[in-house]
């Protein structure tokens, strides 16, 4: 397989951040990467424009640094509180994920900023209720710590609900009953 040498001239997952020499495929180079200005064939010319590159790299690093501590300065302040639907016995029926979690922030922050749930770390969905501490990635520098508290929705309907039927009369034995006696007719 041949391979070649390239300078990026922008951010690319799992590649590397402007201003990287990096070695790739010929083919991926030659296809891909330089027809859409993704990176520059390493020449003379182009090793004398990496200088530029670095400063437009390192500007671009502290503006999300920057970013990203502001961020985390008004999570850690925010206090969420959720409610999570819950049944008579008070088992979950569903769970807050980190897409909620995600879509609750971008409303209380005012809808301008964009969490990415894959920073949101969570083990597991939270199917019970109480207080939750959960960590976000912000930037490979930077975490926040949100505060969650979670309470149960289902529990005191369900109870209420129960008290105003205590006075109709149900069928004894339910449905199979009432099967089972047709049948035997």
């Amino acid at each position: 397989m041949a391979t070649t040498e390239v300078i990026l001239t922008e951010k690319i997952e799992k590649l590397g951040a402007e201003a990287d020499v990096v070695k790739v495929r010929a083919g991926f180079a030659r296809n891909f990467l330089i027809p859409t200005g993704k990176a520059l064939e390493v020449t003379p010319s182009t090793l004398r424009r990496l200088n530029l590159l670095k400063t437009k790299r390192a500007e671009r690093e502290a503006r999300e640094l920057n970013e990203a501590e502001e961020l985390s300065r008004r999570i850690n302040k925010l206090k969420l509180n959720l409610e999570l639907e819950t049944g008579e016995t008070g088992r979950a029926f569903g769970s807050i994920t980190t897409s909620d979690i995600a879509e609750r922030i971008k409303a209380e922050l005012g809808g301008k900023i964009e969490i990415d749930r894959h920073r949101i770390q969570l083990e597991r969905p939270i199917k019970e209720s109480g207080s939750h501490e959960i960590t976000i990635k912000l930037h490979h520098d930077v975490s926040a710590v949100l505060h969650i508290t979670v309470k149960a929705k289902g529990a005191v309907e369900a109870e209420s609900q129960s008290d105003s039927q205590e006075g109709e009369e149900r069928p004894a034995g339910g449905y199979k009953a009432k099967a089972k006696a047709r049948h035997q007719e």
